[in-house]
């Protein structure tokens, strides 16, 4: 008996991984946590953004309260920042 037909391939494990995410909620407490938070995923978002060609834009929703996204308007490799009214 050959036990190897029944194994998978890595690669074909590798392509079954979700998609990266278009746009990341952030709520913080401390001043320390919303740098390095907001430094995060916009770190986790620029290979999403290389793909769909777009910037990204950070926006302060309320205090201590973001969301970091992929925004079309936005030129691709550059991110701005935005208060929402």
């Amino acid at each position: 008996m050959n036990t190897a037909t029944l194994e998978r391939p890595l690669a074909a494990v590798a392509a079954v991984e979700s998609p990266a995410p278009l746009s990341i909620d952030l709520q913080f407490s401390t001043a320390h946590e919303m740098h390095e938070g907001l430094e995060k995923a916009v770190a986790t978002l620029i290979e999403p953004a290389t793909d769909a060609a777009c910037g990204i834009l950070v926006t302060r929703l309320r205090p201590g309260r973001f969301t970091v996204a992929l925004d079309e308007s936005v030129p691709f490799g550059e991110t701005y920042e935005s208060i929402a009214a």
